[in-house]
């Protein structure tokens, strides 16, 4: 991981990105309805748009894993596995106080994406809360509700919820902050399921050390953004949704809390950032965070080489287990072990070090040759599954299904492969 003064921002990553070549300049006027959205589902490449209705914006960021593993100073090779040790040792530097303008959505050229949406959407926003000494960061959705307000996805159990409840319950509302526009090593973290309260501390490690923030008036803490809005979360509720989810499928819409804004600070020709709901920047944001945690459960019941949440499994549903089997039982209890860490998984496919777990040729390879339905299929019945996946169950539940793809103990020489 790098070696930080703690004020990396979003401006530094969009240099790494064109050194890199991984970035396209779109300098012609684009449209925030459905053309921008519609731009960046044609390319992996970072989109940087000179004129988004006057504005400036970027959209796929970290569309693969390339552009995370620049984000990180971690090869790419390299990347879960060293994400697995991290410490959450960090320190986080207090460098004053923001100012605040007049509240207006309208300046921000937040995207429509796709004709069925409730309407335009903050996709990349980061939502800072602090109450009673207790502090989260976590991406939610947001529907422009007017010029001062959004309507926020907080899903139920989450810590932001959690935060808000214990709010209302004291007749209080939730202070935060919402930021767009930042490093992607400060989103990484926001999307990670790190120790309470962690997530600053955990960016800056990610920096190389320390990151600088400054304070909001209602006393939430924010790091270097593009775009800061201050504000609550109060009673309020109204209809959010539809909108399309991981899946590529709409979700439905539900009653949610409004979140009502205070202030605004706009950095001096401020770079919007939008995510693609569906695309390939969601996927590698909602799937990659949770491969290190994987992987440490995994280590626990046999020796993992690898784990990659896939593609075509929208980022979040499937994963795949590279292992090293000391037994014969090794990989089932790999599966076991994947499931129990990421409850929302619902297929799991385990493979030998010779297969690429991130090639699904060879994945696929490796269940054809393999695997025997009748020994080496676990299914799982009435398990909790996604709230994503459009065949749950009403209840919540689905079905898992675990794949042992790996070669039999003692019968090695059966499946060498041919090469040069």
């Amino acid at each position: 991981m790098r070696k930080s003064s703690g004020e990396a921002d979003l401006r530094d990553f969009i240099r790494v990105m064109r050194d890199a070549d991984e970035v396209i300049d779109v300098t012609e006027p684009v449209t925030e309805e459905y053309q921008a959205p519609k731009m960046a589902a044609a390319t992996d490449k970072l989109l940087y748009f000179h004129d988004l209705r006057g504005e400036r914006a970027v959209m796929n960021v970290t569309a693969t894993r390339r552009s995370l593993s620049l984000a990180l100073s971690i090869p790419e090779s390299e990347t879960v596995q060293k994400l697995s040790l991290a410490s959450y040792n960090g320190e986080v530097i207090d460098d004053g106080t923001l100012s605040f303008s007049e509240v207006d959505l309208r300046r921000i050229p937040v995207m429509h994406h796709f004709p069925l949406d409730a309407g335009r959407y903050i996709t990349s926003g980061i939502v800072f809360s602090s109450y009673d000494g207790v502090t989260n960061a976590s991406i939610h959705r947001m529907l422009v509700h007017d010029e001062k307000s959004v309507v926020a996805r907080l899903v139920e159990g989450r810590h932001t919820y959690a935060l808000h409840q214990k709010a209302l319950e004291a007749g209080e509302r939730l202070p935060v902050a919402v930021v767009i526009g930042v490093h992607p090593a400060v989103t990484f973290a926001s999307c990670t399921r790190v120790p309470k309260g962690k997530e600053l501390i955990y960016a800056a490690e990610l920096l190389g050390g320390e990151i600088r923030v400054r304070s909001c008036r209602n006393g939430v803490e924010v790091p270097d953004a593009e775009i800061v809005l201050e504000g609550y979360i109060g009673t309020g509720v109204t209809d959010e949704g539809p909108f399309v989810d991981i899946t590529g499928t709409y979700d439905r819409v539900r009653q949610q809390p409004v979140i009502e804004f205070t202030g605004m600070h706009l950095k001096k020709d401020f770079i919007y950032h939008g995510i693609l709901p569906g695309g390939n920047e969601h996927k590698v944001l909602m799937g990659a965070p949770y491969e290190p945690s994987i992987f440490r459960a995994v280590a626990v019941v046999t020796e993992v080489k690898n784990v990659v949440l896939t593609n075509g499994g929208c980022g979040y549903l499937h994963a795949v287990l590279q292992v090293r089997k000391h037994t014969q039982g090794d990989a089932k209890n790999a599966i076991m072990a994947a499931f129990a860490t990421h409850t929302s998984l619902k297929h799991v496919v385990v493979v030998d070090e010779d297969i690429d777990p991130a090639d699904l040729r060879d994945v696929e390879y490796a269940i054809a040759t393999r695997v025997r339905g009748d020994q080496d299929i676990m299914i799982i019945t009435g398990a909790r599954g996604s709230s994503l996946d459009p065949c749950r169950l009403e209840d919540g539940t689905n079905v898992k299904v675990g794949v042992d793809a790996t070669m039999v103990l003692g019968r090695e020489d059966e499946f060498i492969r041919a090469g040069w």
